[in-house]
């Protein structure tokens, strides 16, 4: 069996996406979650290794990374800017705000006009940016009137704080209001080949052009797990990388960006970038049942 020597390969080798039209992305980013503490609570339990694995994902020419104010809270961003600041030139930097963390595995609605516009300042100071690439609402907050979240950060957007904006949780529905409001050049929905509820939205997407950014993309129901392995197995690769290497192929606006704190693990998901499925195996891991959703 030929081993794959994942220290050549980087993310650019799956290609590129244009996000809004001005910036163009290589199509495996890195999700900053899982650099806080357990519970996306604190700092992470290896401060050093959480450092160490942004500076590789650069190293790997992944230019797109996906955070949020409630990671930790705050603590996903600033390990960013400790890490990467000053930043590469074509490095795009996208983060949430809306959905407050007030404990371990907790959340808390919060996507009123007044938190916004605090969120994202803070974000701008934890960032240490001028500007916000991709701003994206975390998730509708039933208390708040969505048409006013929007307006928040349209408005945040013409002030120069924001470039781009782009919805998180969300159906068609949201998305269709929201560009009456502003243009949205993104979505960020849970995805993976065993969790397809959302196909309807990634086909709006394609035909709409804009971005579509899959949470827990290695997500796997017991079915999923023995399809994923035989493939791996057979392929010489680790079961993340024919997950991610599925959605790649799945759609050419997606965006996957699967979060680690290792370096071992980094390195295995951005392999995937260059990891091309036989129209079998594809079809087959297509064909599996969905899995229910939840948000995260």
């Amino acid at each position: 069996m030929m081993v794959r020597d994942t220290n050549a390969l980087t993310a650019a080798e799956a290609g590129t996406l244009v996000l809004g039209g001005d910036m163009r992305v290589h199509r495996l980013g890195f999700g900053a979650m899982r650099i806080t503490g357990k519970g996306v609570w604190g700092p992470p339990e290896d401060r050093p290794g959480a450092l160490a694995t942004l500076r590789r994902a650069v190293e790997l020419e992944v230019n797109f990374i996906d955070t949020a104010d409630s990671y930790g809270p705050y603590v996903s961003e600033e390990l960013i800017a400790e890490a990467l600041y000053p930043y590469p030139d074509d490095m795009v930097i996208a983060t949430k705000g809306g959905w407050e963390r007030v404990g371990p595995a907790q959340w808390l609605h919060n996507a009123g006009p007044k938190h916004l516009e605090q969120a994202v300042t803070g974000s701008l100071k934890r960032l240490k940016l001028e500007r916000i690439d991709l701003y994206q609402l975390h998730v509708p907050d039933p208390a708040v009137s969505f048409d006013a979240s929007i307006e928040t950060l349209a408005k945040l957007r013409e002030q120069g704080k924001i470039r781009h904006i782009g919805l998180s949780n969300v159906t068609v529905e949201h998305v269709e209001r929201a560009q009456k409001i502003v243009p949205i050049v993104s979505v960020q929905n849970r995805y993976s080949f065993s969790d397809q509820e959302w196909n309807y939205l990634l086909d709006y997407c394609e035909r709409k052009g804009m971005a579509f950014m899959p949470w827990s993309p290695l997500t796997q129901n017991r079915e999923a797990n023995e399809a994923v392995q035989k493939i791996a197995q057979a392929r010489g690769v680790s079961t993340p990388v024919v997950t991610l290497a599925w959605l790649l192929r799945r759609s050419a606006v997606m965006l996957p960006i699967p979060g680690t704190s290792r370096v071992s693990h980094l390195e295995d998901n951005v392999s995937a970038a260059a990891f091309e499925l036989s129209d079998g195996e594809y079809d087959d891991l297509s064909a599996i049942v969905p899995a229910p959703f939840s948000f995260r």
